[in-house]
């Protein structure tokens, strides 16, 4: 059992896959026990099993088998990922398991095989049970035929695909096996229960018994329609249905609905194999049926029948076959083979279904025209023909051909063809019988019902019927407006006795199929809601229409598919209501009208209407105008009134004024009245004969607009034109067409007759007098409007100065839109007007085309031409295009009728002359602007043919196809092109070319579709396949194209197609499919009709669709799935949401009103979450050389959360103005939206990235414009670029500096300047230097030129990576062949020459001779001039940083040079340097340095008082450890310097104060650096001097004059207390000061601290500090006179103090309370000095007992001192510790003498490093009282300290003591210099360690400070992180102090 126990141990995976199958059985039933108890099927669990289920089910052991199927059963049940595991599992079960002996086993294989169906893989189950039928083991084909039985029972027809099992059940009848023949007929059983008689033809061959068997067991099956009894997991809705309807009593079903839920109709056609037949047609077939004997044809015929009893044909090329048949039924003389050719074309059409519609055009005039016939027979063939034709194509495609022939003579032609067109009725539904079909089909009907032929009276009533059975009253009704009650009656009894196709449901089914398209519109229902939903609102039309019809009003209806039943049907059949029911008055005769008139008129207006006396006429009028005022509208007789007034004189009245009153009663009587036609052709003539006249002309005109509201304008304007062209008077018909130009605008143009209107335009042009043909063209330009460009086409053959009048007038109004109507929709609006307006109006375009006068070429297409085109020289064949270029060209317009053109054409399309290709390509381009939209029915047999040349290798043979195929598709829709296979088959040929070409162009068009044909599914596969496809541009136009797939077809359809893939191409397909679904485009564009013109003035377009899309999407994806929301809805923001509802509901807001709100929307850590993505790649990164598609589309995507929609729409409009628009709008919006264009700053910078790639200047100049502003704002706002917005657009911005005009790349320049201040220069340095390489010459040498000016402002340390690598780079540009860049490369070295001197050689390495020399000329021409310390970015941007805290966490850390920048600023700011003053260029070295040190010493002191910095220093608190970058060319500093000092040093005394402070600043920079120091030697007492100077010059001159801003002065004494600091610091140079100088120096100090005025300025306070601790500095180097004896200095010094304080007792100022200056303040003060500084010592561990002993000596100097507010600040603690220790000194100490004192004292001078200050004291006194301490005290202490000591030093140790006091007042800015310098002479060793340290962390604690310049280093905190005390917590009054001991000491410790 040993072994036994090693296996227990085991996990159970492994368990599993153990050797013993005891093992595993053990592990099957753990495995088994785990998977029915974890509840989550997302457990990771899971995953661990994926590889092992397939063991499980073939274990070799049977009895671990057994256990392993129920396992897996159970896995498969429970878990996720079980569906990886299909494929091998299945075919693991067909091959392992259903051989097995156990019955047990089979059933659990069959099991597991329907839970995988039922988890959504049963096409991958059922792929693996029909390879199991091909198993020679026929046990496994039994239970595979089994599983399949079962299966198809329990998931029923729609899950289980029927066609591959049926196509093997004949096989399976073969079998010797009987099990298997006898479970194949089990299987046939229950397919026959699913799809009934579609069995019967594919197992028509089987053997008769067992066909007869089958019959039989078929009769037993129950007529019940059967159900689906399981269900897949994502219908678990259904299940919970179907369980409910089992509950309530198994057959409670839900009515139809869900029959038609549980039975797929299976089309029997679709099971069936297709038969080849082309090559089995007889040899001679040809021959034969032309053959001269009836009996010779009739066998080549009966041939082709019995091929085409084949029910299901392969497609090929059938044209010749048809093209025979056809000939045999238009002219064969034999009706009987009449009658076969007919049954051969029927056979043709069943078996091709739509493969046949290709040559329906052809065949159906022929069949029509043979209706003449009267045998029976032939009747019959001819209709089943003509019916099978129709299923194979659409009633649009062979309407014309149907038109044409309704008004043949014969009547039984017209009977037939009525009885045709009622049969093809009943096929169609509401949504393929539109208005536009229904117009012209009724119009010819209604000429049949009114025949004079019984027959076709009837036929015409049969037609009509079903028309209004189909498409319903509303639609109808409109064309039957004229028909009388009794035809109408017959008509209605016609229509309910048609029976439809689609049966009783037709309705519902026809609303059925349209409703899917509705509820994408118009958001009728809540989206896709599934297809229940959907019908049922069908079923139900009422509610449908009424909410579509509520929704819909979005004004301009797009396209014009009349949707269900009338969507928004109100609309042109409601307002045609009322205008239909016209008044129609019969003509009454005179006496009639006088009754009638005399009943409402007084009797005196009668008797004096035609009185001789005008006046009296015209009293008359008036008394007529008051009676009609007065009547009311019902009881006005209209004809009777204006009959009256047309009585004599009538419109022949000669007195201007009667005649204005007559027309105005006109006008009266048409408004108030009921007015009839009848009554406005009384009047018309008249009114027409006085619109020319100058008086009644306006009158008259009024009465026409009124008769025009009346009558509508378009039977008015017929009339009133057809009048003044029968008249002779030009300015009645001028005046006319000016009437008419003006009534068009106010009525709109619905239901204008166009065609007659031109023939009168076309008169009135010819006209000679030149008002008229005026009048014509603006009556032209306002159609214009209406009907677009192509009402051009009609005056073509005008004279060209007439036509370039029309085009001129043309072009005014290119680009308006035509006005709202405004008249003539109040009467009749009941119906919902606007809607009507709309679509009639959107007819009107198409109308047109369809009225141009179209030729027909048919004769002139000959035998000889079409034999030409087809011959076999080449030049032949040209001759014979030529001809047909020549015909097509002079014909302008054609009709479709072009005999054998088409099969001519289409053999030239692969000509092996590609000349002749492309003449072919421009035939069928000018073929498709010739035929119109009629050429819709060659798409199949031309257009798809030009497609295949797409697959041409010749460029522009691809091209000139591509242009064809378009210029057909704006011809004909793509609806045509998409349905059928055709396109399919294309995309299946491997063809590189033509895929890509392709895909391109339905990438381009299926964007723009609102809907297509389902037959777009079968492009799928072969789209898998491209996106596999060995070349890359497949591949790549495949990708495009998948969204706009997706977008037509939804994600699940397409998804569900992989399943046919490889496992490894499935999931690289899916993966893509995940990212197209992001990128999927959230809307069809509106159709092209509406957006391109808007009509009726409605708002416009664009906005409507897209929010009534968004929304309708917005219901159903926002809320269930919110990462969807993004892709689907266009990334609306909710915002944007809400706005596209309002639009909604309120159609006509203006484009405006959307626009309120922000552009840019903040989306919490939004940039953050970008910049990931692309750091993790799950995004593409920002970097092309032209920006792909893909590229666009991600931002677009990325934009659509963050940006408006409205401005997204602009920023990616294809139309350059667009961009213009939204940079505006961007710039317009930049300050006020500061924190939205920070959030997308990423993306708006991508985005004007793409800018620069267009071409259009403006938009580039724009964009420009926008960034120059854009970085002005982040630059005031003080935000740095991140890395990603850098890198993602500055490469791109460079690129642009290459551009040709100055202009422009003096701009880009501009803006490059502008990110240095925002990005720091060293790295824009290596973008730039990128850009030197590139291929442009102006863009290498703009580049050179700007990596020269970053030299010049920020010194060498810019250049990256070093100095060295990027001059060797500049260098090679010196030898480029284009001058400008060897020139701009010469001068950027130059510019480092004026930095860096001759170093520059040794740098740039070895370079030609030719080079070297260029270079050394340019040098000595440049002749050393000193350039400038420049101070460009303080010019372009004075003020800049303030307070950089809240910017801490952007700048950079560790970079010296990035601070420059802002140094830079800051020091201009202080100095205001607009002139910058030349300096050598030896010191000029490096200005961020310099500044870095001592910018902020002079211009950030009165800042740092105020501020509260306590929180300010966390950062700086523990330096990260760094190694000092000095900038590298200090090493190599040459030293010949001594002119350049001399130089510097003059300016230091100059008058200018800039001037002084740039010299002070150089010296100090050079000063700090330890090695070029030395470089002042022998020139210190000449600064001193300059120094000294200045000094007076402020004293004197700059403090008097009053214009001067004292900042100014209080900056310079910072910069001249700043210089002398850091040289007192440095010993060398400190030694060679002279002491008369010194002397000087001194007096100038103290008397800079004693001037009141200083005291007076704001910040004099700290000036004077600064001189203090200046003064102790000098005081240390005092040591160095020779022979102190002679110097009086020291003496001096005391007395002066003394004296001072004596005098004034100055300098007591308080900084923190401001207290006056007063003697006992002042010694008040110094007593909390002294005690403060005590009780610090008792606080540090080492000096305790120094401090005890200190405040006891103290409190014995002064009993009367108070110690007890020091004490009460601290804890218990330390006060008894302070007692306890001042008791015991005093045990220990009685009776010592005056020498305790002073040993009291010296620690604290020793002390290297006194700690930080624990209570606050407040700092005020400069000195001590006079009285109290005297020279002598010093001197006494002195002596002592040099018992002590024996050092050299003491006297600087105590005159440090001596100043202790004054140091307090010194300068609290700790951003002062880092007292480094190292001094000599050792001090005490005592605290030498805590001293390194100091020493190491003071280094660190310099580079740190580098960063944050302008920060105040508490010193107390930065020297707690060096030395580690513990304190109590600091104060800042007192932390100043001590940041100044600190100092101190550390300059002591140095000494060491």
């Amino acid at each position: 059992m040993g072994d036994d126990s090693e296996w227990m141990k085991l996990p159970i995976d492994q368990k599993c896959e153990h050797k013993l199958w005891k093992a595993r059985l053990n592990g099957y039933e753990e495995a088994l026990k785990l998977f029915q108890k974890i509840d989550d099927e997302k457990s990771p669990e899971w995953s661990k099993y994926l590889g092992l289920i397939k063991k499980f089910v073939t274990d070799s052991n049977a009895v671990a088998q057994l256990k392993g199927l129920e396992a897996a059963l159970a896995y498969v049940e429970n878990a996720h990922v079980a569906g990886k595991t299909t494929g091998e599992v299945a075919s693991g079960v067909v091959n392992k398991v259903f051989n097995q002996p156990k019955a047990r086993a089979k059933e659990l294989g069959e099991d597991i095989c329907l839970m995988y169906i039922e988890i959504e893989k049963g096409e991958a189950i059922q792929e693996e049970l029909l390879k199991g039928l091909d198993n020679k083991n026929p046990k496994i084909i039994v239970a595979c035929i089994e599983t399949l039985r079962k299966a198809l029972s329990e998931f029923g027809s729609k899950i289980i695909s029927l066609k591959p099992i049926i196509k093997v059940l004949p096989k399976l009848f073969e079998s010797r096996e009987k099990a298997v023949r006898d479970e194949a007929k089990l299987l046939a059983v229950e397919i026959y229960r699913w799809i009934r008689d579609a069995l019967r033809p594919p197992l028509q061959n089987i053997n008769s018994v067992q066909l007869k068997e089958l019959e039989e067991e078929w009769i037993k099956v129950s007529s019940a329609a059967p159900k689906q009894t399981r269900f897949l997991r994502s219908q678990q809705e259904l299940k919970a249905k179907f369980e409910q309807q089992q509950g309530l009593g198994g057959d409670a079903d839900g009515g139809d609905d869900d029959e038609e839920e549980a039975v797929p109709q299976v089309d029997a056609y679709e099971l069936l194999e297709a038969v080849e037949i082309l090559s089995k047609l007889p040899k001679d077939f040809y021959e034969k049926i032309e053959a001269k004997k009836w009996q010779e044809r009739k066998e080549a015929l009966e041939a082709v029948e019995l091929l085409v009893k084949n029910p299901k044909l392969e497609s090929g090329d059938y044209a010749d076959l048809v093209k025979a048949l056809k000939k045999v039924v238009g002219k064969d003389t034999n009706v009987m083979l009449v009658a076969l050719a007919a049954k051969c074309l029927a056979g043709l059409a069943t078996g091709l279904r739509k493969k046949f519609g290709q040559y329906a055009g052809h065949v159906v005039p022929t069949i029509l025209e043979k209706f003449k016939e009267k045998k029976p027979q032939v009747v019959q063939a001819l209709q089943e023909a003509i019916d099978a034709i129709f299923l194979t194509t659409t009633l649009q495609n062979i309407s014309e051909d149907i038109l044409a022939v309704m008004d043949n003579k014969n009547p039984t032609i017209k009977q037939q063809t009525s009885l045709f067109i009622a049969r093809s009725f009943r096929h169609c539904t509401p949504s393929t019988l539109p208005k536009s079909l229904l117009k012209p089909f009724c119009a010819a009907l209604l000429k049949h019902i009114n025949d004079s032929a019984p027959e076709v009276r009837d036929a015409g009533f049969e037609a009509l019927g079903t028309a209004l059975k189909v498409a319903g009253e509303k639609a109808v009704n409109p064309f039957l407006a004229d028909v009388d009650k009794l035809k109408l009656d017959r008509i209605k009894e016609c229509a309910e006795k048609v029976e439809l196709v689609y049966g009783k449901k037709a309705g519902g089914a026809a609303e059925k199929k349209e409703g899917k398209p509705i509820t994408g519109k118009t958001t009728a229902l809540p989206g896709p809601a599934g297809d229940k939903e959907t019908k049922d609102a069908a079923t139900k039309p009422g509610p449908l229409k009424k909410a579509s019809a509520a929704k819909a009003g979005v004004p301009p209806k797009k396209g014009k598919p009349a949707t269900a039943a009338g969507t928004g049907g109100a609309g042109p059949k409601g307002k045609k209501g009322p205008e239909t029911k016209e008044i129609f008055e019969s003509e009454l005769s005179i006496e009639v009208c006088e009754e009638k008139a005399a009943a409402v008129l007084p009797a005196s207006c009668i008797q004096q209407l035609d009185s001789g006396n005008w006046k009296e006429r015209l009293a008359c009028m008036e008394e007529f105008q008051k009676a009609v005022e007065l009547m009311e509208r019902s009881e006005m007789p209209c004809q009777a009134l204006v009959r009256m007034l047309a009585k004599k004189p009538g419109w022949k009245e000669t007195n201007f004024q009667v005649m204005q009153m007559k027309l105005h009663i006109v006008a009266l009587i048409a408004q108030k009245g009921n007015f009839s036609k009848t009554s406005a052709q009384v009047v018309l003539d008249g009114l027409v004969d006085k619109v020319g006249d100058v008086k009644c002309g306006t009158n008259a005109k009024e009465a026409m607009t009124a008769i025009a509201e009346a009558c509508q304008l378009p039977w008015t304007a017929e009339q009133v034109v057809a009048m003044a062209f029968s008249q002779k008077n030009p300015k009645n018909q001028s005046e006319t067409l000016n009437w008419l130009s003006n009534a068009i605008k106010e009525f709109g143009f619905s239901g204008l007759n166009v065609k007659a209107f031109i023939s009168n335009v076309k008169t009135a042009l010819a006209a000679t007098n030149p008002a008229v043909r005026t009048s014509a063209i603006t009556l032209l330009g306002v159609m214009y409007l209406y009907v677009g460009p192509s009402l051009r086409m009609f005056f073509e053959d005008e004279k060209p100065a007439l036509l370039s009048q029309i085009d001129a007038e043309f072009e005014k109004m290119q680009g308006q839109t035509a006005p709202a109507p405004t008249r003539g929709i109040s009467r009749h609006s009941v119906g919902g007007g606007d809607d009507g307006e709309e679509e009639e109006q959107e007819e009107v375009g198409n109308d047109v085309v369809d009225l141009l006068p179209r030729t027909d070429i048919g004769d002139k297409i000959t035998a000889e031409l079409v034999s030409k085109i087809g011959d076999k020289n080449w030049k032949i064949r040209k001759e014979g295009l030529d001809e047909v270029t020549s015909i097509i060209n002079e014909a302008k317009f054609i009709q479709p009728n072009i005999g054998e053109l088409p099969a001519a054409l289409k053999g030239r399309l692969n000509d092996s002359n590609k000349i002749l290709v492309q003449q072919t390509l421009s035939i069928l381009q000018q073929l498709a602007t010739a035929m119109g939209p009629n050429i819709k029915q060659y798409v199949k047999n031309l257009g798809i043919p030009v497609i295949t040349v797409l697959g041409d290798s010749k460029n522009n043979v691809r091209a000139a196809a591509l242009a064809t195929v378009n210029a057909w598709a704006e011809q004909t829709g793509m609806k045509e092109w998409l349905e059928g296979e055709d396109l399919s088959e294309e995309l299946k040929k491997e063809n590189p070319f033509l895929r890509q070409e392709l895909l391109g162009w339905l990438a381009e068009k299926l964007p723009a579709l609102r809907s297509v044909p389902s037959d777009l599914l079968l492009c799928v596969p072969h789209l898998y396949s491209c996106l596999e496809d060995r070349n890359g541009d497949v591949r790549k136009k495949a990708q495009d194209a998948l969204p706009f797939f997706m977008m037509h077809l939804g994600f699940e359809k397409m998804a569900k197609a992989t399943g046919k893939l490889k496992p490894t191409s499935k999931d690289q397909v899916l993966a893509m499919l995940e990212k197209a679904k992001a990128n999927m485009p959230a809307k069809p564009a509106p159709p092209a009709k509406a957006s391109s013109r808007v009509v009726g003035g409605a708002a416009p377009a664009k906005f409507q669709p897209a929010s009534a899309f968004a929304d309708d999407l917005g219901s159903n994806t926002m809320e269930s799935k919110p990462d969807l929301k993004k892709a689907k809805a266009g990334g609306l923001s909710s915002k944007t949401k809400v706005q596209g509802k309002k639009v909604l509901s309120k159609p006509s807001l203006k484009e405006d009103d959307d626009k309120s709100g922000p552009i840019f929307i903040i989306v919490p850590n939004g940039k953050e979450q970008r910049m990931r993505e692309e750091k993790a790649l799950k995004v593409l990164k920002w970097n092309f050389t032209t920006p792909r598609d893909e590229y666009i589309e991600q931002l677009k995507t990325q934009m659509s959360t963050c940006v408006a929609k409205w401005l997204q729409d602009e920023m990616f409009h294809a139309d350059f103005q667009h961009h213009n628009k939204a940079l505006s709008v961007m710039i317009e919006h930049l300050e006020s939206e500061k924190d939205g264009v920070i959030s997308c700053l990423d993306l708006i910078l991508k985005w004007v990235t793409l800018r620069f790639f267009d071409t259009n200047t403006s938009v580039l100049m724009k964009a420009l414009e926008y960034l120059k502003l854009l970085f002005n704002l982040l630059s005031q706002e003080e935000y740095h670029l991140t890395e990603n917005e850098a890198s993602s657009f500055i490469p791109y911005l460079i690129l642009k500096v290459g551009e040709p005009k100055d202009v422009i790349r003096k701009d880009v320049r501009a803006i490059l300047n502008r990110m240095c201040l925002i990005y720091p220069a060293s790295k824009m340095f290596p973008f730039i230097m990128e850009g030197t390489k590139s291929k442009n010459s102006k863009q290498r040498a703009e580049c050179l030129e700007e990596l020269g000016c970053l030299v010049e402002s920020y010194g060498m340390n810019v250049c990256q990576p070093t100095p060295g690598k990027a001059l060797k780079e500049m260098a090679t540009h010196i030898g480029d062949r284009d001058n400008a860049v060897r020139n701009a490369a010469l001068n950027t070295i130059v510019t480092v020459y004026n930095v860096h001197g001759d170093q520059v050689f040794k740098l740039i390495g070895n370079l030609s001779e030719k080079d070297m020399s260029m270079l050394e000329e340019r040098i000595k021409r440049s002749a050393k001039r000193p350039s400038s310390a420049p101070v460009r970015q303080a010019e372009e941007k004075p003020q800049r940083t303030q307070n950089m805290s809240a910017n801490a966490s952007m700048m950079r850390k560790g970079q010296a040079e990035d601070m420059s920048s802002k140094l830079n600023q800051n020091r201009n700011m202080g100095s205001h340097a607009e002139t910058t003053h030349t300096v050598p260029r030896e010191f000029q070295l490096d200005l961020d340095e310099i500044e870095n040190d001592n910018g902020t010493v002079r211009c950030e002191m009165p800042a740092l008082v105020q501020h509260k910095l306590d929180d300010i220093f966390e950062p700086v608190l523990i330096p990260e450890p760094k190694i000092r970058a000095v900038s590298p060319h200090f090493d190599d500093m040459h030293s010949n310097t001594a002119s350049t000092i001399n130089f510097v040093i003059s300016q230091v005394a100059s008058g200018d104060i800039n001037t002084s402070i740039q010299a002070l600043t150089q010296i100090d920079e050079v000063l700090k650096q330890e090695d070029k120091a030395e470089a002042m030697s022998g020139h210190i007492d000449q600064f001193l001097i300059a120094t000294f100077m200045q000094l007076r010059l402020i004293y004197n001159t700059h403090m008097a004059d009053e214009k001067l801003d004292k900042d100014e002065i209080v900056r310079l004494y910072s910069c001249i207390i700043g210089s002398m600091i850091t040289l007192f610091q440095i010993e060398s140079l400190a030694r060679e000061a002279s002491t008369g100088v010194l002397k000087d120096l001194m007096h100038g100090l103290i008397t800079l601290m004693l001037d009141s005025r200083v005291e007076d300025l704001e910040e004099g306070e700290q000036v004077i500090r600064s001189v203090n601790l200046l003064v102790v500095k000098i005081l240390d180097h005092l040591t160095m006179i020779d022979n102190k004896n002679e110097s009086e200095l020291e003496a001096h010094l005391c007395r002066l103090m003394k004296h001072a304080m004596e005098q004034t007792g100055k300098a007591d100022k308080d900084t923190e309370k401001g207290a006056s200056r007063i003697e006992e303040k002042a010694s008040k003060a110094k007593v909390n000095d002294i005690l403060a500084e005590i009780f610090k010592k008792i606080g540090s561990k080492e000096n305790t007992k120094e401090g005890l002993a200190e405040l006891y000596e103290y409190k014995k100097k002064y009993s009367d001192a108070d110690i007890e507010p020091f004490l009460k600040n601290s804890s218990q603690f330390f006060q008894s510790y302070v007692e306890r220790g001042l008791r015991l000194i005093e045990t220990e100490r009685e009776g010592k003498g005056r020498i305790t004192t002073s040993t009291g004292i010296s620690p604290q001078m020793e002390g290297t490093c006194v700690p930080a200050s624990t209570h606050t004291v407040s700092s005020s006194i400069g000195n001590t009282n006079g009285e109290e301490v005297g020279p002598s005290v010093y001197l006494e202490r002195l002596k002592i300290l040099r018992q002590r000591c024996g050092l050299d030093n003491a006297k600087v140790l105590y005159l440090t003591t001596l100043v202790n006091p004054l140091e307090r007042n010194s300068h609290p800015d700790s951003s002062l210099p880092p007292l480094t310098s190292l001094l000599s002479k050792p001090t005490l060793p005592t605290v030498a360690s805590s001293t390194d340290m100091l020493h190491s962390k003071l280094s660190q604690l310099r580079e740190s400070r580098e960063q944050y310049q302008h920060l105040d280093l508490d010193s107390n905190q930065t020297h707690s992180s060096g030395i580690g005390t513990t304190l109590a917590s600091p104060s800042s009054a007192a932390a100043n102090i001590d940041d100044l001991k600190k100092r101190l000491e550390r300059i002591k410790s140095s000494r060491k």
